[in-house]
């Protein structure tokens, strides 16, 4: 696939999860996908592999995190990689302690689908926003 279908690929896979549409999700990522998040002492860190445990992260986020997303990502793409550049705003639900965290996911596309997506994010603000006293 050419670079501009790959970033469309992710756009559209952000707008699904934006808006919720688990289905459109799963046809957007490969059966064996492998998802990334690091850190400890939060709630979504770990490796996820597949659609089952892709479903299970995304449903654990819905409920122990608000996030809002102040701008839109940049997205920088070169051959089967696209890296999107962002920053999210939002607080964790048990704790209701609040985080900003400058994030970048390097996701990988193929065939039309995304393969491989490695958070890089601000782990420390999530593991602190997470504490409970």
């Amino acid at each position: 696939m050419s670079i501009e279908k790959n970033v469309q690929v992710v756009k559209d896979f952000f707008a699904a999860i934006g808006s919720g549409d688990k289905q459109r999700v799963l046809t957007l990522v490969a059966e064996d996908i492998e998802w990334i998040i690091p850190g400890e002492d939060w709630p979504l860190a770990g490796t996820h592999r597949g659609h089952t445990e892709l479903e299970a992260v995304l449903q654990k986020a819905s409920k122990e995190i608000e996030m809002t997303y102040p701008k839109p990502p940049e997205f920088v793409a070169q051959e089967d990689r696209v890296l999107v550049i962002g920053v999210a705003t939002g607080k964790i639900k048990a704790t209701n302690k609040p985080f900003k965290d400058d994030w970048v996911f390097d996701i990988t596309v193929r065939d039309g689908k995304l393969t491989k997506i490695r958070e890089y994010i601000d782990t420390q603000a999530l593991a602190r926003a997470s504490e409970k006293p």
